[in-house]
C-alpha cells in the first residue's frame, strides 16, 4: 500500500510542474499554487492515515493470530482434560469392580474379586412340650425342653472353583462339628472331602431349618443317618442327579476300621409347573469285628430319652440298606412318600432280620401364594410371598404325616411304632419360624411293658418349636 501512496504523490508532482510551465496571468498562478498547496495537504493527511490503517491492520493480524493460538491451546488443553476423565472414570469402575461387594441373605455374604466369598452361617432351634405314656409303664414322660441345636460355622468360595463349609453344634453344652467340608465344583460335578450327610433319603438330606415336622422321619435316625468322614461325587444333569462317595464314621466315633459306601440316584421329570421328585439309594456298612448295632427310636420329639421301640445291641458285621423316594409340589399342595429296608448281617446261627420304616405325607399353605422349597434334590428353604413387616402375615402351613417303623424280624423283637401327626408350620419371614406338632402313637412290643403286661399302647406326644437362622 506505501508504493501506492508514493506513485500517486509523485504523479501529483509532476502534474503541478507542468501547470508551472505553462504560461498563465500572475493571478492565475497564485491560485493554482494554492490549490495545489490545499490538495498537497489533503495528499498528506490521507497519506497518514494510510499509514495508521495499516498499522491497525497489523496490530489486529496480530491479535488474532494470538487468538488463534490461544484457541487452539484451550482445544488441547479440552482434550487432555476429557482424556484424563475418561481415565479416572475407568480406573473408578475398575476399583468398583474389585472391591467387596456385601449381599444380605440372613446374613451379610462378602464377595470379592476371583471368585472369593465368605458368609458366617448359624441357627437356633428351642424346643418345649410333653409326652403322655401310660403310667404303669415306668417311663418318665410330662414336660420337657431343650436347645436343640445351636450351630456356628462359615461357608464360601475360593478361587479356582474350591469352596468350604464348617459348623459346630453347641446344644447340650457338648461342642461338637457338624459340617466340616472342602468341595472343588467343575461343569456339573462337585467333589467333597471332610464330614458331611451320606447320601441317603430326602428327608435326611433335607435340612433341619426345612423339614414339616420337629424331627425327622422315624427310619432316619433309628437306622443311623449321621454325618460321616469321607469322600463324595456329585453329578448334576437337566433332569438326573446322581450321588456317590465312600466314608468311614462320625467324627466323634473316630478312629476305628468301620467303613462304608452311600449312592443315590434323583429324577425330576417335568410335569407342567409342577416339581416332581423320585430317588433310590442304596447304603453298605462294613463294621469292624466285634462291633454291635442298635436300632430304637422316641415318640416324635427328642426333647425325651425314652425309646419305646428298641432292638438292644445286636452283634452285626455288616449293614445293607435301600431306599425308595417320590415328592410333588404344586403351587400350595405337596405330597412326599419314602421307605427304607435296612438288613443286619448277624455272625453264623443267627438269622439276618430286616427292619422297614416309611412315611406317607400331604401338606398344604393356608396362605395365597405360597409354596414349599425345592433345590438339589432335596425341600428348601420356603420364602412367605407376603412376609411380616411388609404388609403381610407370613406363611401358614398344615400338615399331615403317618410314620411307621418296624424293629421286629429273624427272632429279634424291638417293637413297631405307628405314628399319626399333625404339624402346623407359620413362618413370619424367610429367616424365622414357629411350628407346633402333635403325634398320636401306637406301639406293639414295647419295650416298656404296663403293670399288666400291655406291651401295646398309645402314647400321646406334643411339641413346640422357635427357630431362626442366617
Amino acid at each position: 500500500m506505501a508504493s501506492k501512496v508514493t506513485a500517486f504523490v509523485l504523479a501529483t508532482a509532476l502534474s503541478s510542474g507542468i501547470i508551472a510551465a505553462a504560461p498563465a496571468s500572475a493571478q492565475d498562478h497564485a491560485e493554482m499554487q494554492d490549490a495545489l498547496a490545499e490538495m498537497r495537504a489533503q495528499m498528506a493527511a490521507m497519506a497518514a492515515r494510510i499509514d495508521a490503517l495499516e498499522g491497525e491492520l497489523a496490530d489486529a493480524e496480530a491479535q488474532a493470530a494470538a487468538a488463534s493460538a490461544a484457541a487452539q491451546s484451550a482445544s488441547q488443553s479440552a482434550a487432555a482434560a476429557t482424556l484424563s476423565a475418561s481415565e479416572a472414570n475407568a480406573k473408578a469402575e475398575a476399583n468398583a469392580a474389585s472391591a467387596p461387594s456385601i449381599a444380605f441373605k440372613g446374613a451379610p455374604e462378602i464377595k470379592g474379586a476371583g471368585g472369593w466369598s465368605f458368609k458366617p452361617r448359624g441357627r437356633l432351634q428351642f424346643d418345649a412340650g410333653f409326652t403322655d405314656a401310660p403310667d404303669s409303664t415306668g417311663a418318665e414322660d410330662g414336660f420337657g425342653n431343650e436347645v436343640r441345636r445351636a450351630r456356628l460355622g462359615v461357608s464360601g468360595d475360593i478361587p479356582g472353583g474350591f469352596g468350604y463349609k464348617f459348623e459346630v453344634d453347641v446344644a447340650g453344652s457338648d461342642l461338637t462339628v457338624t459340617d466340616a467340608i472342602i468341595s472343588y465344583e467343575t461343569g456339573d460335578a462337585t467333589f467333597k472331602v471332610g464330614q458331611f450327610n451320606t447320601y441317603q433319603s430326602l428327608e435326611e438330606l433335607t435340612s433341619s431349618l426345612h423339614t414339616s415336622f420337629i424331627e425327622r422321619a422315624a427310619f432316619t435316625d433309628a437306622f443311623g443317618f449321621e454325618r460321616r468322614v469321607g469322600v463324595g461325587a456329585e453329578f448334576s444333569g437337566d433332569v438326573v442327579r446322581l450321588q456317590a462317595g465312600v466314608f468311614t464314621d462320625n467324627m466323634d466315633d473316630l478312629s476305628n476300621q468301620n467303613w462304608g459306601a452311600d449312592a443315590r440316584i434323583v429324577a425330576n421329570p417335568s410335569l407342567g409347573d409342577s416339581t416332581i421328585h423320585l430317588g433310590a439309594s442304596v447304603h453298605y456298612a462294613d463294621l469292624e469285628s466285634g462291633e454291635t448295632v442298635r436300632y430304637r427310636q422316641r415318640p416324635l420329639v427328642h426333647f425325651t430319652s425314652e425309646r419305646f421301640i428298641n432292638t438292644g445291641n445286636l452283634d452285626a458285621g455288616s449293614e445293607f440298606g435301600f431306599g425308595l423316594e417320590g415328592a410333588v409340589i404344586s403351587g400350595p399342595f405337596h405330597a412326599v412318600a419314602e421307605g427304607f429296608w435296612q438288613e443286619v448281617n448277624r455272625p453264623t446261627g443267627f438269622d439276618d432280620p430286616t427292619f422297614f420304616g416309611g412315611y406317607v405325607e400331604a401338606g398344604y399353605f393356608l396362605t395365597k401364594g405360597d409354596t414349599r422349597g425345592y433345590k438339589g434334590g432335596k425341600f428348601d428353604r420356603t420364602k412367605p410371598e407376603n412376609p411380616v413387616g411388609e404388609g403381610g402375615i407370613g406363611s401358614v402351613q398344615l400338615n399331615l404325616r403317618y410314620d411307621h417303623l418296624d424293629l421286629t424280624d429273624s427272632g429279634v423283637i424291638g417293637g413297631s411304632q405307628d405314628g399319626f401327626f399333625v404339624s402346623l408350620v407359620w413362618k413370619p419371614t424367610d429367616y424365622t419360624m414357629l411350628l407346633a406338632n402333635y403325634g398320636k402313637l401306637d406301639y406293639t412290643n414295647a419295650v416298656f411293658p404296663t403293670a399288666t403286661g400291655d406291651t401295646s399302647y398309645s402314647v400321646d406326644s406334643f411339641g413346640l418349636r422357635a427357630q431362626i437362622d442366617f
